[in-house]
């Protein structure tokens, strides 16, 4: 069960102020896209999400995106936000997050993973020996698929009463 709880929880991703960041010696982070940084599919980013990623960067934390999807979709939304990537990332399976450690130049200790789903990414970053950041959705996916893995991640979500909120 400890593989399916997040260290961090926040309502969205721009929850996650630079102060708590830095308060965490966080100094890599390890991006999901869909329903993170994006509505699923969604080739534009949020513009809260711009707005987050400014603001990280300006801060000196780097940032790399890691996601199961395509090449196809993954290349032309980090080139769009100037970030590294690695798509195909096969998460939960440390492969993509172990490459994404590797290119931040960072200790693991000191990077956290952002996602919005128990069985990929926060089960990848914990598998992986990064800390995760658990996200709740930017929005409902309607393929079956993805309600049968929603469904089966209900019993381990964790609580709103969790989502970390700073002044």
């Amino acid at each position: 069960m400890l593989f399916f709880k997040p260290t961090y929880v926040f309502n969205d991703i721009t929850g996650i102020t630079v102060r708590f960041l830095k308060k965490k010696h966080i100094r890599g982070i390890i991006l999901d896209i869909d329903n993170t940084l994006t509505t699923h599919n969604n080739p534009i980013p949020q513009k809260s999400s711009i707005d987050w990623l400014t603001r990280v960067k300006k801060a000196g934390i780097k940032l790399i995106i890691v996601s199961n999807n395509k090449p196809p979709r993954v290349e032309p939304f980090a080139r769009l936000l100037d970030l590294d990537y690695v798509a195909n990332g096969r998460k939960p399976l440390t492969y993509g997050i172990n490459e994404a450690v590797k290119r931040l130049g960072e200790n693991k200790c000191d990077i956290a993973a952002i996602g919005d789903q128990i069985f990929t990414d926060i089960m990848g970053a914990n598998l992986a020996g990064v800390r995760s950041c658990f996200v709740y959705p930017l929005e409902p996916e309607t393929s079956l698929p993805f309600r049968i893995k929603r469904t089966l991640e209900k019993p381990l979500l964790p609580s709103r009463k969790q989502i970390i909120r700073e002044v």
